[in-house]
């Protein structure tokens, strides 16, 4: 089954699903269109990088598609659903926004439509995603061959309902920036040192990869941070002063005020 794909908005997740696309699967696409009106200019740069084509106004070509990818912040889909059900029939819609769950986007499409939400992270970009995905009531075996298309392209997923996303949104969508954040910190600690930037940033890195590598490994997280962390040595008072700062407890709130926040609760 050979796929017409029509993504609406042309950012990162919306490029990082067309390159894992067209790297991975372009024997299961017949076309991908890309519709964006913000920037011509990026329109013709995801042209010519990807072959895909780019159009103006989606009207004229959604009854040529099997799927759509709403990649568009949470605050357009309203309008944009609004403007594409009258041009519904049997295409399966898709959306990678947060807070956009599948009860949300039946409420402005006609009955029975086909939807799904995939919530990714930036890892996408590299073929690293895990991404969290969801169907709507009327998703199809055929529907959910199509969503493991898409997520597929990007990474490993997780099929979750729509509240464990809800839940789970800020642990795989929003963390990497809380962990981007202590990799920050960390650096500019090593500058203070009178280290190059340069070598700041090998550094933090390395060892940022390192550890990463470590937890593909046997044990787990915390066993590996016993095996650090000498009882009553160096590591130990570092992990005191983390401690003794709530760092453990700001995280939990981080990840509850992300969530909160994509639900619209805020």
């Amino acid at each position: 089954m050979k796929n017409s794909i029509l993504f609406i908005g042309a950012g990162r997740m919306a490029e990082a699903i067309i390159a894992g696309l067209t790297t991975s699967s372009r024997e299961k696409i017949n076309s991908i269109y890309v519709s964006n009106h913000k920037s011509v200019e990026r329109l013709k740069e995801l042209a010519i990088r990807y072959q895909i084509q780019p159009i103006e106004t989606f009207n004229d070509i959604i009854d040529k598609v099997d799927l759509i990818v709403l990649a568009i912040p949470p605050s357009e889909h309203e309008a944009v659903l609004k403007k594409l059900s009258p041009y519904i029939t049997s295409q399966f819609i898709v959306t990678v926004a947060a807070g956009i769950s599948p009860s949300f986007m039946e409420k402005f499409l006609p009955e029975r439509t086909a939807v799904g939400w995939i919530m990714p992270n930036t890892a996408a970009m590299v073929g690293h995603s895990i991404s969290l995905y969801t169907y709507g009531t009327f998703a199809s075996e055929k529907n959910h061959v199509q969503m493991e298309l898409l997520v597929d392209s990007i990474g490993t997923s997780q099929y979750c309902s729509e509240e464990e996303i809800h839940n789970l949104t800020a642990i795989t969508g929003s963390a990497p920036a809380f962990f981007y954040l202590l990799v920050e910190a960390l650096i500019d600690q090593t500058k203070s040192y009178n280290v190059s930037k340069d070598t700041a940033e090998k550094l933090v890195k390395e060892m940022v990869n390192g550890s990463v590598e470590m937890l593909k490994g046997e044990y787990s997280p915390k066993e590996l941070r016993e095996q650090v962390t000498t009882p009553g040595g160096a590591t130990a008072e570092g992990i005191n002063v983390l401690r003794n700062g709530n760092f453990v407890d700001l995280l939990q709130q981080a990840v509850i005020a992300t969530n909160k926040k994509a639900k619209g609760e805020n």
